[in-house]
């Protein structure tokens, strides 16, 4: 898997759950679209820097269930734990559907559903 989309979207989870956002950051094109289905759409490297600076605080946990790739888009599906705006652990059930341009991630479309506590 070293040097596909699937190991590009591993290592850049890993960072987020370092507390790395430019690790990231890195693997992202300038351009980048992020679109939380229902939330609303960041446009840019820029934008996504700011949005993790608070949603990110305290770096989340991932698991990832499955990783399904095809030519330029990989599916994840899992599970992230963050901290609720009390502070508490919660828990969110994901589906990350990323496209990918030239072994960068350039699009995310977050589909995302908090589980009961």
């Amino acid at each position: 898997m070293h040097g596909s989309n699937k190991s590009v979207l591993l290592q850049a989870n890993e960072a987020i759950t370092a507390g790395d956002n430019e690790g990231f950051l890195s693997h992202c094109t300038d351009d980048i679209r992020w679109t939380t289905v229902g939330e609303g759409t960041l446009e840019g490297k820029e934008a996504v820097r700011q949005w993790m600076q608070s949603a990110y605080a305290t770096p989340p946990r991932f698991t990832v269930d499955r990783l399904v790739a095809e030519d330029d888009t990989v599916v994840a599906l899992g599970t992230i734990i963050g901290e609720g705006d009390d502070g508490e652990p919660i828990a969110v059930a994901y589906s990350d559907v990323w496209r990918f341009r030239d072994r960068k991630m350039v699009e995310l479309n977050a589909f995302a559903i908090q589980l009961p506590r």
